[in-house]
């Protein structure tokens, strides 16, 4: 939340591994660490007896007409995003539960963080769940908002504070190298939100240099305590330290109040931003307050990985979010799409796509291209799957660089110059997956992830259009043909309106990223792609 920004890509932990000399010279002069003894001193769960709460009496009335399904709601605008979390949370009354991959000290992130300060001045408890990734230098931030009696914060698989981090990825590799991905905001354990976006301008389009076209889904009724019970489990899991064991300096007494001052002046600087103007009067903010929303019905599953996956401790497959996930890729019977914004298949994912295709379900998947890409290393693990998938018959389509969609609400593939980094997979057109995994190696078996999968023809039908609609203007089709020598020659076509242009080389990407993409294609890393 607040302190030094230190931003953390997605992916960043892939490139310590192009660098591997920097850090042996490091490890001479880093030695031994250690974390001190996890003894959480404050159990908590979520609270169950919320119903009497405003938001309570609104999934009540909500979900009377469709008694023991969850109500869904799209979030495909970065504005939206952010008004529909900040909305909620100052609708609470009884408890805020927030899990997150990365948590940036910026505009949004300190948006958010005022508004759960304000929550917790009024009385509600506030749980904040980070991993260390992405958290150097703002231990003390930290300590000074856990210090509040109503927030508490902690941090997932920490790094040893008594050393420097990035001989870590090293001395420590297997487990530092292994996160928690998860992404999930609840409130009042009657409303959730859970996505592809971290807590960051890039997430929500306020980064004018860099923006990630995503999708979250808010969704009500039966599956939020779902999350609620996930959340739970990383909350008290052995992994999982308090700020106060971390941080053990004293604090100068007036710090929490000095926080306050800070947020206080912040937003009487924010107050005109397009971020408070939509919270103050956008449709979606007004219909969340009126209980106007839309819901689309039906019923729902939270899939979770456990967290002891990051250990090993119990590594059983049957409690992976992927083995889970699987079981409802093998019912489908016409169609799956994919869009992922890292999707490194490896050998296994082929043939598990391809077995599927042979039964007759089409299937489409968008990715990056390596222009529109943010981690190159991850385009060049999945580039060298391109032939073997596309000679299975799936259709690959690779998100243009140039993309801009200003106009429609879903905006999957994000704005002006974004990178897709949207999770989600349509199943018939009657089931949507969102949530934070990836089809790649470190969703399957390094990092642990959340998502729900729901039952809505509405919706997923609504999202299959909209790519049968749009995907040709936002992205190029791969086709594998053989040349009259007999050699398979990859190329890619561009629709630009009627006209359609063919490229013979990755589109948009300079000679400098498809030398780095070269180059990590033949480094043994794809595990951790």
């Amino acid at each position: 939340m607040t302190g030094h920004y230190t931003r953390a890509s997605n992916k960043g932990t892939v490139q310590v591994f192009l660098f591997i000399p920097f850090f042996i010279a490091l490890l001479i002069l880093n030695g031994c660490g250690s974390l001190p003894e996890n003894i959480q001193i404050n159990p908590s769960f979520s609270y169950q007896d919320t119903g009497d709460t405003f938001l309570g009496k609104i999934v009540r009335k909500q979900g009377s007409t469709n008694p023991d399904q969850s109500g869904f709601f799209l979030l495909g605008d970065g504005l939206d995003a952010f008004v529909a979390r900040a909305v909620l949370v100052d609708a609470a009354e009884r408890s805020v539960d927030i899990q997150y991959y990365l948590y940036h000290n910026d505009l949004v992130g300190g948006l958010l963080a005022v508004k759960l300060m304000e929550a917790a001045d009024r009385g509600v408890r506030v749980r904040v769940l980070l991993d260390d990734i992405d958290t150097a230098g703002r231990d003390r931030n930290f300590a000074v908002l856990n210090s509040h009696p109503n927030i508490e914060i902690r941090l997932f698989n920490p790094f040893y504070r008594n050393r420097l981090r990035l001989p870590q990825f090293l001395t420590r590799f297997g487990k530092v190298t292994r996160r928690m991905h998860n992404k999930s905001f609840t409130v009042d354990n009657q409303a959730t939100i859970v996505g592809g976006r971290n807590i960051g301008n890039e997430y929500f389009y306020a980064d004018p240099d860099k923006n990630f076209g995503d999708l979250d889904v808010m969704a009500i009724g039966p599956v939020v305590k779902e999350v609620s019970g996930s959340f739970d489990l990383y909350w008290k899991s052995s992994l999982t330290y308090q700020v106060s064991s971390l941080y053990t300096k004293s604090l100068d007494k007036g710090s929490l109040d000095e926080a306050r001052n800070f947020y206080k002046s912040f937003m009487q600087e924010q107050e005109h931003s397009p971020y408070m103007q939509a919270l103050r009067n956008s449709t979606l903010a007004n219909n969340l307050r009126n209980n106007k929303v839309s819901y689309a019905w039906g019923t729902a599953e939270a899939l979770y990985d456990r967290p002891d996956k990051i250990s090993g401790i119990n590594d059983s497959p049957d409690l992976h979010l992927a083995s889970q996930l699987g079981e409802y890729f093998n019912d489908t019977n016409a169609e799956i799409i994919i869009l992922s914004a890292y999707f490194v298949p490896g050998m296994e994912g082929v043939h598990f796509l391809a077995k599927l295709r042979e039964k007759g379900v089409e299937i489409k998947v968008l990715t990056n291209s390596l222009a529109s890409t943010d981690v190159a290393a991850v385009h060049a693990g999945y580039a060298k799957y391109r032939r073997e998938l596309l000679r299975a018959g799936i259709e690959l389509y690779e998100l243009k660089q140039s993309t801009a969609d200003s106009e429609n609400k879903m905006k999957i593939s994000g704005s002006s110059g974004a990178s897709l980094h949207t999770k989600s997979f349509v199943l018939d057109r009657k089931m949507l997956f969102i949530g934070s995994f990836n089809f790649d190696p470190r969703s399957y078996g390094q990092n642990t992830e959340i998502g729900l999968i729901f039952h809505s023809p509405q919706l997923a039908g609504m999202l299959g259009e909209y790519f049968d609609e749009t995907i040709l203007g936002k992205a190029y089709k791969l086709e594998l043909v053989t040349t009259k020598e007999g050699n398979e020659v990859l190329k890619w076509l561009e629709q630009d309106g009627n006209r359609q242009i063919v490229h013979y080389r990755e589109p948009e990407a300079s000679l400098w990223r498809w030398l780095f993409a070269r180059l990590a294609s033949i480094l043994p890393i794809e595990e951790q792609l």
